[in-house]
């Protein structure tokens, strides 16, 4: 009798073990799972980089531009390069190893701009990692508009491309562009609530706009971030 109850207790063992086990295993799998795949899911406000680019003074003033409007708690660094008379690309990237070069891993978006004819142009962006799924219009540059230097230059008469040797966001000047960034976000605190706990993947503030994920690639108003908004079914009468 007293073999039959300690069998009987070590088969009850065994089967709360069990399910604890499988109850346990999801987590963790889905904790490691996270910890692997983990990106940034903070959405970029496309509009206000397409202005940055058009009104920014040059390479220093778009990159102080694009960290103000990216709201998560990286940094992004800028490369850009002529690649002939007509031809600009430029390369908004996460610098993960502060070598100051682009590693295709790292890419947030790219825009290229070309010199279509005299007095005119023309620039896309397009989104790169967690935003690929981004592609801006074809944008029109035209002579006249209100430009920045760092796109008007290009119908100078005597325009010569100056970033042959590309230039990039040096290791050395991140510290002032957080700086930058930290008092501009102090001097908004509506738009921006405070920082967050996690370094990757995690947005600055906590607000509709702030930490808002209002497109599964960005949160502008141009481009195939507008796809797939909902439409509101209409009654139509007979």
């Amino acid at each position: 009798m007293k073999a039959f109850r300690n069998l009987a207790a070590l088969l009850a063992a065994a089967a709360l073990t069990v399910p604890l086990t499988a109850c346990e295993m999801p987590d963790r799998e889905a904790t490691e799972r996270w910890t692997a795949t983990a990106d940034t899911n903070v959405a970029i406000d496309w509009d206000k980089v397409n202005e940055a680019y058009k009104k920014a003074a040059g390479p220093e003033d778009f990159e102080k531009k694009v960290n103000e409007i990216y709201e998560g708690s990286e940094l992004i660094s800028v490369h850009v390069q002529d690649l002939d008379e007509k031809t600009q690309v430029v390369t908004g990237f996460f610098d993960k190893n502060t070598d100051g070069q682009v590693g295709e891993d790292e890419k947030v978006f790219t825009i290229r701009r070309d010199i279509t004819q005299p007095g005119e142009g023309q620039y896309a962006i397009e989104g790169h990692g967690h935003y690929a799924g981004y592609h801006s219009p074809v944008m029109s540059l035209v002579s006249g508009m209100v430009l920045g230097s760092m796109v008007s230059s290009m119908f100078s008469p005597r325009y010569v491309p100056v970033y042959v040797q590309p230039y990039a966001t040096s290791p050395n000047r991140h510290s002032e562009l957080r700086n930058q960034r930290q008092s501009y976000r102090a001097a908004n605190p509506s738009r921006f609530r405070g920082p967050s706990s996690k370094s990757t993947g995690k947005s600055y503030g906590g607000g509709s706009r702030g930490g808002g994920f209002r497109g599964s690639r960005g949160g502008g108003r141009f481009g195939l971030a507008r796809a797939g908004r909902a439409v509101r079914p209409r009654r139509l009468d007979a």
